[in-house]
């Protein structure tokens, strides 16, 4: 069953957020302590990252990007790949050394993968030297947990089963001055047979759109310019709720509220994009005319196998109607390579889906099989390096399909957020999301500016600034 917490229940960390920051100053005197916070996998748990440093901040951290610095160490998680945990496993066992010759150091590790029982297992039995291990639901309990870990001194390990919570109110302390990450909802209900996430996550619950668009409004207030809306499904938004609020409500709620700003969401389902969320787009001017919809495969049996709610037809088709209302419109997406009991043939419907699509750009992975989904059980002929072969013609047409899109843009003068600096260069994003590199100061970083498309490549542009605003 999925739970609110309530107020006095957040306020209830209070006291032990208070007593860690006293810990410290005994041990530390007037020299704050530090924090070193490490995050693998998607934007959710970034988001969740950022939450974890609000509390923090509050017993009186400060962070560093050194953890040989560092009096506590956080590692949060991710489950979707067996990349992602095998460089969990790998940073956190690094770390043992540095436990030994400072015992006092607090090492701690969250998110999904740890949600998992089979991993919790394994860092009781292995790495006992990690004080902390708590999992998804627990985060707005952070303050009590870490209290216990430094007072007994020994590992604690929290991951309920559980559907899931929502915790307003706790506090945030963002990685970024211009760019803002809005969890809206939380949870899975798709259960796509290869993906772990509706396990560690839990099920699908929203958050009062009132308080989404107020936390929208003091961003844009304190001067953000980007406003990103995170959920495993955004299309899900208020399934269920008493509200009666669609994604597409929220985020023309959002697009009205007054100031120069960008909305940017992720990630759409297939299944349940709507020609009213791209009616919306079209007349929600902030809206951003990018859209991350994965697709995963080209081939229905195998898109049937892996239980994603839609035919190869029906996504065309969503993109054919984006396109016909939005034909600026930019599409990124995820493709799995090698399903278990993909074949040739299957895996060249991807590859011709691809070719009409004409993707920006693709995040392509082999599939990972993972404990406790349907398809970790299904007989798998391929050979691996017959998939790694695969993924290499993949990514080689993607890289030629996104070098004739990004020559499109070449000559054309467009606004774009300055967002980094880096290698001489300051990276600005268009309204569709490709980035190009200008010359210009860091100290422009933030703002907006026109800038003229020079030449282009498969990954990235070139261009200038016409003028900063």
């Amino acid at each position: 069953m999925i739970r609110k917490i309530t107020p006095e229940e957040l306020e209830s960390q209070r006291p032990f957020t208070e007593n860690i920051r006293r810990l410290y100053a005994q041990r530390k005197g007037d020299t704050p302590p530090l924090a070193f916070v490490r995050t693998f996998g998607c934007q959710q748990n970034v988001s969740d990252s950022e939450h974890i440093k609000g509390m923090l901040y509050d017993m009186g951290f400060a962070f560093t990007e050194e953890p040989e610095k560092a009096d506590f160490i956080l590692f949060n998680t991710c489950a979707v790949r067996e990349h992602a945990s095998d460089r969990a496993f790998g940073n956190v066992g690094a770390l043992k050394r540095l436990k030994k010759e400072r015992p006092d150091v607090l090492i701690a590790v969250c998110g999904c993968m740890v949600q998992q029982e089979h991993v919790a297992h394994k860092f009781r039995e292995s790495y006992p030297f990690v004080g902390l291990v708590f999992g998804t639901h627990v985060i707005h309990r952070f303050p009590e947990l870490m209290h216990e870990a430094l007072i007994k001194g020994k590992q604690i390990t929290v991951i309920p089963k559980e559907d899931g919570v929502i915790a307003e109110g706790i506090p945030v302390c963002r990685d970024s001055a211009f760019k803002a990450w809005i969890p809206i909802m939380y949870g899975c209900n798709n259960f796509c047979t290869y993906c772990v996430v509706p396990h560690v996550r839990g099920r699908e619950r929203s958050r009062s759109p009132q308080l989404i668009v107020e936390e929208a409004r003091q961003l844009v207030e304190a001067g953000y310019k980007e406003i990103a809306l995170l959920g495993q499904n955004v299309n899900s938004y208020g399934k269920g709720e008493e509200h009666g609020v669609n994604f597409s409500e929220l985020l023309r709620r959002i697009n009205a509220l007054p100031g120069d700003f960008t909305i940017r969401f992720m990630t759409s389902h297939p299944k349940d994009a709507t020609h009213e969320l791209f009616d919306t787009i079209a007349a929600c001017k902030k809206v951003s005319r990018h859209f991350h919809l994965p697709f995963q495969s080209g081939n229905d049996r195998v898109l049937k196998a892996m239980n994603r709610g839609y035919t190869r037809e029906q996504y065309l088709d969503l993109i054919r109607y984006a396109r016909s209302v939005i034909p600026e419109i930019s599409f990124t997406s995820d493709v799995i390579v090698g399903f278990p009991g993909e074949t040739r043939e299957e895996f060249e419907d991807t590859l011709r889906l691809v070719d009409e699509v004409g993707f920006t750009s693709l995040f392509t992975f082999i599939y990972s099989p993972r404990v406790g989904t349907p398809a970790a059980t299904l007989p798998d002929p391929i050979a691996p390096d017959e998939k790694v072969a695969w993924l290499k013609e993949l990514t080689a047409l993607q890289e030629k399909k996104s070098g004739e899109r990004l020559k499109q843009l070449v000559g054309t003068v467009q606004r774009a957020l300055l967002e980094n600096a880096a290698d001489g260069y300051l990276e600005a994003r268009l309204p569709e999301n490709s980035v190009v590199r200008v010359a210009g100061d860091p100290s422009l970083v933030g703002r907006y500016a026109t800038v003229r498309v020079n030449d282009a490549r498969s990954w990235i542009m070139n261009g200038e600034i016409c003028e900063i605003e």
